[in-house]
């Protein structure tokens, strides 16, 4: 079996306790987004497993875009990812 070198872990331990892999990241060519997988992303920048840049580069994301998911997940949870609830977790 031969594996891909890679830069940087293939497997992190989250706080939770959970395991997560590079096999639990969405595909590069998401188009659509559902919080799940955002949350999945974000998830994977703070646990280390992918760089911030590797993050935007590979999903064509924005700075901003990634700055708004990681705030909502900071503040608010994974829930504040969901489309349908952005007005309940938006500032005034």
């Amino acid at each position: 079996m031969f594996l891909r070198k890679v830069d940087g872990p293939r497997a992190v331990t989250l706080p939770d306790g959970t395991i997560m892999t590079r096999a639990d990241l969405p595909p590069p060519e998401t188009r659509r987004w559902v919080a799940s997988r955002k949350a999945a992303v974000v998830r994977a920048v703070e646990a280390g497993l992918i760089s911030r840049g590797s993050a935007l580069q590979t999903y064509g994301l924005s700075e901003e875009e990634f700055a708004e998911w990681e705030q909502a997940v900071t503040i608010h949870g994974e829930a504040a990812l969901r489309t349908t609830w952005l007005q309940k977790y938006r500032q005034p």
